[in-house]
């Protein structure tokens, strides 16, 4: 198997996501979501290994906080698209908090801007940046792919994808300490976005869950649900795919992205 297929390969291909014909129960339907969380996140990728241990250069965790950007700019535009499918004002209300939380809001800067401080604080242009001239073709499509698919698919799936952030507070906290602890032009201040994550992740996944398993009560809405988180893993995992073939092995940087 070739260094590529390593990286591209599914940690679980084994994991059946099928639901029963006779549907399962909202406690059910929990426990296989989380199981998905538990092997086909991203925390499990090679990449995420390196960069949480140690094992990259400062050139490549700047490319990875450039891509990783662009994702960051695009879950503002997809909670935008959903509200926009919401009739119940009071649900956009609740919705609308994860909105502000990564445009800001007020006195809150908001994550974009706590991200844009990582990436100034490790020599990038913001200008740069922000432009994403720099992205690598597979964090451009996995991105836009994620933003189509809210906008195409059902309110359901669309709140059924948000449900990576269940497995969020785990690869934050990994991603503080380990980076902290091994990499010398990384501080705290620099760690704002995930610190404050932290907090909001658990907050917003509470609704987002309690909603899905109470509108997913039938074998087929479960297993759009179920299909639409997998889907949401892959957009992750796609990127990071992006990341290690171009920065780590082989090195394969895409014509205009971004050259450390």
């Amino acid at each position: 198997m070739s260094a590529a297929d390593n990286v591209s390969a599914s940690p679980a291909a084994d994991l059946d996501t099928t639901v029963p014909a006779g549907g399962l129960s909202p406690e059910g339907l929990e426990v296989l979501l989380r199981e998905i969380g538990a092997r086909r996140y991203h925390d499990l990728h090679p990449f995420h290994k390196l960069l949480h241990g140690g094992k990259l250069s400062r050139q490549q965790v700047r490319a990875w906080a450039l891509n990783r950007y662009y994702y960051q700019a695009t879950i503002p535009r997809k909670d935008a698209a959903l509200m926009s499918k919401m009739v119940d004002r009071a649900m956009r209300l609740e919705w609308r908090r994860r909105y502000f939380d990564h445009d800001g809001i007020g006195d809150d800067e908001g994550g974009i801007a706590r991200w844009l401080r990582l990436t100034d604080a490790l020599g990038l242009p913001r200008d740069y940046v922000v432009s994403a001239r720099g992205i690598l073709p597979g964090t451009r499509f996995a991105c836009d792919a994620y933003l189509d698919f809210v906008r195409q698919t059902t309110l359901l799936e669309g709140i059924a994808s948000s449900l990576t952030e269940l497995f969020a507070p785990g690869i934050h906290s990994e991603r503080i300490s380990g980076m902290l602890a091994n990499y010398d032009f990384i501080d705290e201040a620099m760690m704002g976005y995930f610190t404050r994550r932290l907090d909001q992740a658990p907050r917003d996944v509470e609704f987002a869950l309690n909603y899905v398993k109470e509108r997913a009560r039938t074998a087929e809405a479960q297993q759009a649900v179920v299909d639409a988180l997998l889907f949401k893993t892959q957009v992750l995992w796609a990127q990071l795919d992006a990341l290690h073939l171009a920065y780590v092995e082989p090195g394969l940087v895409a014509p205009g992205a971004f050259q450390p």
